[in-house]
């Protein structure tokens, strides 16, 4: 069992978010202890003006407000009235026992759970230290009900949140798997072996996991002090639950680590974009539409993530070689590989690829496009001295703008 408990100042704030999760089917309220009323016939209005009303017997104390999560492993089916006698018994184990509290079952993540909300101000006004709460009393009761219980060990739990191996990595499923445990697994197996060199270029790779980085808006005061969140998503590419902070996570890819990824990862990607580059060309050349050219590339091992607005207007692509452990935007590998590029030769009538023709190193080729001249065809039993007597077909030897124009002679008269 893990236990997380968080303090604060608005006990409203905490009430409201408990209670959207009922409000959305994620949650339920399943006890209320110390309330003149049963929990299932207890407005929002009875909670919190039971709780605001000792929280007020204290004019002093500001942070008043106690938030806490029980959490358990996977692999536990509890009962409710297990799960109720255990709540119980941690709120007594901390101190809390007398005090009046919610006790919320959520059921927004892959292993049960439950949120326990209070306030540390008493009947007499009298305030409960929260000063080393965590570890003083948290720690101590938590340990006896594992044993007493029988429940998986949190300490035991923290030898399997070794990284997994790539191919044992799995998409995350909000509400079906362990949120945190999933996320730690993805982005150290992403961050340690992936060649990336921007966030942008991290979240196309986090993504195909449904997770995303997120350093939130521009103005906010996370984002100011370099902060990070990893967040779960939804199969539509939507933001669910409670972000992760990238310091609680395993190894701690926090911003500043990911930034020295990003220096050392320009260098080490290099060697690998002219193998990318020709992969690309010889798809391009065989694809008709953009299902086929994506298809054909993810044969040879390498993801495309195109990116459209919301007028359905291509502003990027980015190429996952995951072959080589690799990212590039298309525009780093060249013009020609930009989504507006990819997408017009797609487009093109008879499947000209001129452009990336022209970028390919290929020996394979048995002609060049040149820009401005009639493609020659030549036919399968023509042999190269044929193709040479043909004066009408070839072009000049000496480039136009470099032929000199004959001087007029002037008549002396």
């Amino acid at each position: 069992m893990v236990a997380k408990i968080k303090s604060g100042k608005s006990l409203r704030g905490a009430l409201n978010y408990n209670e959207n999760k009922i409000n959305a089917g994620k949650a339920e309220l399943i006890a209320a202890s110390g309330f003149a009323k049963d929990h299932e016939v207890l407005s929002l209005f009875d909670k919190l003006l039971r709780l605001t009303d000792l929280a007020g017997r204290n004019q002093l104390t500001k942070t008043n407000t106690v938030h806490i999560s029980l959490n358990f492993d996977l692999t536990e089916n509890l009962e409710r009235e297990k799960l109720l006698r255990i709540t119980d018994d941690y709120m007594a184990g901390i101190g809390f026992g007398k005090q009046p509290y919610l006790v919320y079952q959520h059921y927004d993540a892959g292993h049960p759970h439950v949120h326990v909300l209070t306030t540390n101000i008493t009947v007499d006004g009298e305030r409960i230290s929260l000063h080393h709460i965590g570890r003083v009393r948290s720690e101590p009761a938590r340990k006896a009900i594992e044993l007493e219980y029988g429940l998986v060990q949190a300490s035991s739990k923290m030898q399997d949140l070794k990284p997994l191996k790539a191919e044992q990595l799995k998409a995350l499923e909000y509400g079906k798997t362990d949120i945190k445990r999933t996320v730690t697994n993805v982005v150290n197996e992403v961050v340690q072996n992936y060649k990336f060199t921007s966030l942008p270029e991290l979240n196309a790779i986090l993504h195909t996991y449904h997770i995303a980085a997120d350093r939130g808006s521009r103005d906010s005061v996370m984002f100011k002090n370099n902060g990070l969140l990893y967040w779960a998503l939804d199969s539509k590419g939507k933001k669910q639950g409670v972000p992760i902070k990238a310091s609680s996570l395993y190894k701690k890819p926090t911003l500043k680590l990911l930034e020295d990824r990003f220096r050392m990862n320009a260098y080490l990607r290099s060697p690998f974009k002219d193998q990318l580059k020709s992969k690309i060309n010889k798809v391009l050349l065989e694809s008709h539409t953009q299902n086929q050219f994506e298809k054909e590339l993810k044969k040879l091992n390498v993801q495309v993530v195109f990116r459209q607005n919301s007028e359905g207007r291509f502003y990027g692509i980015t190429f996952i070689d995951h072959l080589n452990k690799t990212v590039f935007n298309g525009s780093d590998l060249g013009k020609v590989y930009s989504a507006n590029a990819i997408v017009l030769q797609l487009n093109s009538e008879g499947n000209e690829k001129s452009s990336v023709k022209n970028e390919s190193h290929s020996t394979n080729a048995t002609h060049e496009i040149i820009p401005g001249k009639a493609e020659t065809n030549f036919s399968n039993d023509m042999n190269l001295l044929e193709a040479l007597l043909h004066p009408t077909e070839q072009d000049s030897p000496i480039p136009h703008q470099l032929k000199k124009k004959k001087k007029r002679k002037r008549l002396n008269l």
